[in-house]
Formats: C-alpha cells, sequence, structure tokens
C-alpha cells in the first residue's frame, strides 16, 4: 500500500480524530530536549498550532526548556493517543516564532493564564505556595481594568519536521510503523519493523 505524500496532512487527520475522541488535552505531547551538557530532559507541553512549516507550543523564555532549546535547538515530540492505538513522532530542529505569532496567540489565552505567565518564574525555586499567590495578586492588580501584553519573557518555539514517525498498534504486537525523512526539500517514506 503507497503511503500518502504528505505527512503534515496525515498528522492532521489523525489529529482530527483525536480531538473528537480523547479528553482531556488532546493536544498534549512530550517534548524532549538535549541541554548545554548533553543532558536530556522531558516534559509534557500542548500543541498550539501545526502546519506545513511545523508544530508549535508555547512557554516562557526563561525555563528550563527553552534554555535547552536556545543551547540546543533540535527536539523531538511524542503524541500518544492510546483511545485511537496512535502514536506520531516528530523530531526537527527548533526555532523561535515570530513576535506577532506569540503576541496572537497570547490574546487568545484566557485572562488567568495571561496573569500566571507574568507572575511565574517557570522553572526557578519556588519557597512556597503563598509567594506565588503574592506575585500572582500583584500582577493582577497592576493590569486591572486594562488588557495583558505579553511578557517580553514567554513566546513560542516551532519544530520544524525532519523525521515523522506514524505507529498504529496492531495485533500480536505487529505494529504497523511508517517514517517519513526530510531530504532536499521532499518527504521521503520507509516501513519500520515493529
Amino acid at each position: 500500500m503507497l503511503e500518502p505524500l504528505d505527512p503534515i496532512a496525515r498528522f492532521a487527520k489523525i489529529f482530527s480524530q483525536v480531538q473528537k475522541v480523547v479528553t482531556p488535552e488532546p493536544a498534549a505531547t512530550v517534548l524532549a530536549t538535549v541541554d548545554a551538557e548533553s543532558k536530556p530532559s522531558a516534559r509534557v507541553v500542548l500543541l498550539k498550532g501545526f502546519d506545513e512549516n511545523g508544530f508549535v507550543f508555547y512557554t516562557n523564555l526563561e525555563s528550563r526548556k527553552a534554555r535547552d532549546l536556545t543551547a540546543t535547538p533540535f527536539a523531538a515530540l511524542c503524541f500518544y493517543w492510546p483511545q485511537l492505538y496512535q502514536q506520531v513522532r516528530v523530531e526537527g530542529r527548533v526555532e523561535p516564532v515570530s513576535g506577532a505569532e506569540a503576541d496572537a496567540y497570547f490574546a487568545t489565552r484566557p485572562r488567568g493564564a495571561q496573569i500566571g505567565a507574568w507572575a511565574s518564574k517557570q522553572s526557578r525555586t519556588l519557597t512556597s505556595r503563598e509567594e506565588l499567590e503574592t506575585r500572582t495578586k500583584a500582577v493582577e492588580e497592576k493590569f486591572a481594568g486594562r488588557e495583558v501584553p505579553r511578557p517580553p519573557f514567554w513566546s513560542g518555539f516551532r519544530v520544524i519536521p525532519e523525521r515523522i514517525e506514524f505507529w498504529e498498534s496492531r495485533e500480536n504486537r505487529l505494529h504497523d510503523r511508517v517514517v517519513y525523512l526530510k531530504e532536499n526539500g521532499e518527504w521521503r517514506t520507509e516501513r519500520l519493523y515493529p
């Protein structure tokens, strides 16, 4: 059977199904990074957009993940949706989104999440929950009665795929695996043993 030539279209078809079936957080994905000392780290982030240019998520630019991506601008994403017996793995280089993209997305966030972006010193040591609550209250007061702008230390990253693997569970652990590899601007596919 011939595989579709466009892995982004294939991902879009699966993700459309996922959004109907998976709750909560159908856009949750594991992001794996490597720091400047080649030490790996993984955490769950939320996919906020994707197209032929890549897969986008947002974060505090002072967070561990952002520091890792600045030091080593390559990452992997792993989506797993057991309800559909599907997994998709994306690997590639990473670039920051534009300020305009970050502004546009930030404006769609709930006000509480906007306040939280200003209040949190993400990934840094917090002495107590009360410290965070005090910072949050101060930010709420600062922006009372007006829109909350995007913090200068908050933006997004785009994983530009060079490899995308689609995995589908099958009986007897004879899973179906198809990998798309981008070479010279074109996608080619390979089927992998499970």
